[in-house]
């Protein structure tokens, strides 16, 4: 996922109920879906952010002085002028690029 790159929009963006739930007639099932998918974009999101403020900190054994360095700052920055998580998974809806199946569907033998 390049979140860096995406077409999600930074600030809120009203949409027609009718294009989110389109794929699946359900407006319900629509956003559960979208929330999932929000829901495993910020677990990467989080993970990727620790990884790269752990690339620059510095450990001090003392207790009293807790800072963080230009290059955590700035990192973490970045981030939060990244588009959002759900931003990013209603754009990834919005694109058919959410894999899901209804299991409604689905026959089930006996």
């Amino acid at each position: 996922m390049d979140i860096k790159n995406s077409d999600a929009p930074i600030n809120t963006v009203t949409l027609d109920k009718n294009l989110i739930d389109a794929p699946t007639e359900n407006i319900y099932e629509a956003i559960s879906i979208i929330a999932k998918r929000a829901t495993q974009i910020n677990g990467d999101i989080k993970k990727e952010l620790l990884e790269k403020l752990d690339e620059f900190a510095t450990y001090n054994d003392s207790l009293e002085e807790i800072f963080e360095n230009k290059e955590q700052i700035e990192v973490s920055k970045f981030y939060e002028r990244l588009p959002k998580p759900h931003a990013l998974a209603v754009q990834e809806w919005l694109e058919n690029k959410i894999y899901y199946r209804n299991t409604a569907d689905e026959v089930v033998e006996e």
